[in-house]
């Protein structure tokens, strides 16, 4: 989105200069600017990018789509969802693309053009279905009204096995550099990361491994290619032979742009999708880790040559807190640091909002969320996550089964919280909400009217302080502690274009 941000004012500055229409200043001012404030407007196009859900084949992932009614954007737009290749099958098709006697490589390229999920108006959302372990990656586009806040959210039922539970993500925009703190390569953990290419040529990446000392060594994760409009998952345990609890993945592109996200799976405890932290920084706050907690382990990273020393606090309903035994935490420059935090919620609702204790040190972090006890536990992972901004929507929600928290660390705010229509009917409702300085709260958050299958939530920042917030998903069976966790960032649906006032004198110049 910068790089969406700076092409805009680069073709308006150009605009300007073919033009003459544009003036900072005045004739005969002495130079101060006298333009306009930048407006926002809403993007254009959207690229998402979804992971392939699955290896196995008790996997049963839904689709939804959602796009909130966004003022000033285009009349018209559309979105569709296509199947990304595989790298196998890429591979395979190097020999030119030949067809064979039964249409060969033709009809498979039919396939993958042919939309897997293509949303209607914004302000409904759309699902779709699949099963089994052989479902592909996606690549989404959206355009016009379609595009300003796209979402789309992946979710997947496991009945059994490892990483069996829920397992959700939002799929994500391409970017070109990736943070996961949380992984793992101990014993019972079974962790790949999955990286997806939307464009016509093909990126290099760069995958490197962080533990408790330090980088891993390792050379199978350099140079990565993933093909045009493909997609690759690896095995973290391929990448270096060393078992380490917590881990900090690193992607960097060379090359391109990618969508990346780890799929943590456990044999015991379930699995989840490790989405990326939210960029280094000195202030991290980890919203929504759900109240029936009955584990929480944070892990952080620095990525820079200087340690890291924090405050650790917990946002409750009632204000903010340390927890007992954890008022700090140090990180060891480049070493990846595991905190076990216990049941920090008590009950309660809760984020952890961690800040500088000396000097501001930037850092990536996210924890490790076990829910249930025995046979019946669950994980999710929750990482640092940016406020939500002006507007953040999360889709895939369900009636009894959907917790939102949010968080006002530091300045009190008021929020709306709008319901969309379902996917097979109903009415939106809204709602707005006060959150008092220092706390979570998880809000009795609207429902559609009627409602018909699954709904997406849209919160918008009214007033106040940054909001951070979050969306908690439990399965369908109760004696079960199934759940996946979304976080839900500014959707970044608008961008800033400077404004251009008349000014024919500059043709005179």
């Amino acid at each position: 989105m910068k790089r969406t941000t700076l092409s805009l004012i680069a073709c308006a500055t150009a605009l300007a200069a073919v033009t003459g229409f544009a003036a900072v200043s005045a004739p005969g001012d002495s130079g101060t600017d006298t333009a306009a404030p930048a407006a926002r407007l809403p993007v254009e196009r959207t690229g998402l990018l979804c992971p392939a859900p699955s290896t196995s084949d008790l996997a049963e992932t839904a689709y939804t789509s959602f796009t909130p009614v966004t003022q000033g954007a285009d009349e018209k737009g559309t979105a569709a969802l296509v199947t990304a290749e595989s790298a196998d099958a890429t591979e395979d098709g190097k020999d030119g693309g030949e067809s064979d006697e039964k249409g060969g490589k033709d009809e498979k390229d039919g396939e993958q053009d042919k939309p897997v999920l293509q949303p209607k108006a914004p302000g409904t959302p759309v699902a779709g279905k699949a099963t089994g372990a052989d479902t592909p990656a996606l690549i989404g586009t959206a355009e016009g009204s379609s595009a300003p806040g796209w979402t789309v959210q992946q979710t997947t039922e496991v009945a059994a096995g490892t990483g069996r539970g829920l397992q959700g993500v939002n799929c994500t925009a391409p970017d070109t550099e990736f943070w996961f703190p949380g992984a793992s390569t101990a014993a019972g953990r079974t962790d790949y990361v999955h990286l997806t290419n939307p464009d016509d040529s093909a990126a290099v990446v760069d995958i490197e491994l962080y533990g408790k000392d330090g980088a891993l060594k390792s050379t199978v994760g350099e140079g990565v290619t993933v093909p045009p409009h493909g997609s690759e998952s690896l095995l973290l345990s391929t990448l270096s032979d060393v078992k380490q609890t917590d881990l900090t993945v690193h992607v960097g592109v060379r090359s391109g742009r990618l969508g990346a996200a780890v799929q943590a799976l456990d044999d015991k405890t379930g699995g989840d999708w490790l989405t990326a932290a939210a960029d280094p920084a000195g202030d991290l706050v980890l919203p929504g880790i759900p109240k029936d907690a009955t584990a929480v382990r944070l892990v952080l990273f620095t990525p820079g040559g200087t340690d890291a020393d924090l405050k650790v606090r917990l946002a409750s309903p009632s204000g903010l807190i340390t927890p007992a035994g954890h008022e700090t935490v140090h990180v060891k420059a480049g070493m990846t640091t595991g905190v076990d935090l216990g049941e920090v919620t008590r009950g309660e609702a809760g984020s952890l909002v961690l800040t500088p204790a000396d000097r501001s040190v930037p850092v990536v972090a996210a924890v490790r969320v076990v829910r249930g006890k025995g046979d019946e536990q669950e994980s999710a992972f929750i990482p640092a996550s940016d406020p939500v901004g002006a507007r953040a929507t999360v889709a895939d929600n369900r009636a009894k089964s959907t917790t939102l928290a949010l968080s006002a660390p530091g300045k009190a705010a008021k929020v709306k919280v709008t319901a969309s229509a379902g996917t097979e009917g109903g009415t939106t409702a809204t709602k707005t909400y006060t959150v008092k300085a220092g706390t979570t709260q998880n809000v009795d958050a609207p429902v559609p009217a009627g409602l018909k299958g699954s709904y997406a939530l849209t919160v918008e920042t009214v007033s106040g302080g940054p909001v951070h917030a979050s969306r908690t998903l439990t399965g369908s069976d109760d004696d079960v502690a199934a759940f996946t966790v979304q976080t839900l960032p500014d959707d970044r649906g608008t961008v800033s274009v400077p404004n251009a006032d008349e000014d024919l004198s500059v043709l005179q110049k």
